[in-house]
């Protein structure tokens, strides 16, 4: 570094080059994305028969996929190792998967009260059945109706 004789101060160089890295690493992957855009283009034009709908989705998530792969290099060139990323995100969508199924379930939980109490719950006469035995293959027990 001493060579290149910059005005610069030498504890400057290392941050600059880091910038300038990123900066490269940005501009292949909007380039990339550019090109890869414009060739799908161009195949949607040579074969009409392709689906419009198909050469977006690809279009789409080979947008995400360059510029993801572009921001993983970024980070990395920031110090942040690719496993911490990975762990980090699988840790969070486990966490949204848990949170899905439970929100499902107390909105579905939800949704019957608001039914039962809008259709009324039971009327004399009703059937009902409040045992189900366990399924057995040689089982031929049915509920037991109750009124």
């Amino acid at each position: 570094m001493e060579s290149l004789a910059l005005p610069v101060p030498a504890y400057w160089i290392e941050p600059i080059v880091v910038g300038l890295q990123i900066l490269l690493i940005l501009m292949i992957g909007y380039t990339l994305q550019r090109l890869v855009g414009r060739f799908l283009t161009r195949l949607g034009e040579r074969y009409p028969l392709l689906p419009p709908e198909l050469l977006v989705m690809l279009r789409g998530g080979l947008r995400w996929l360059i510029m993801g792969t572009a921001l993983v290099a970024v980070l990395g060139r920031l110090g942040v190792s690719a496993a911490v990323l990975w762990a980090a995100l699988s840790g969070f969508v486990a966490v949204a998967a848990v949170a899905f199924f439970a929100m499902w379930s107390v909105l579905s939980n939800l949704l019957c009260a608001v039914l039962i109490f809008t259709i009324g719950p039971f009327r004399i006469g009703d059937v009902w059945s409040w045992w189900t035995p366990r399924t057995n293959p040689g089982s031929k027990a049915a509920s037991r109706p109750s009124t």
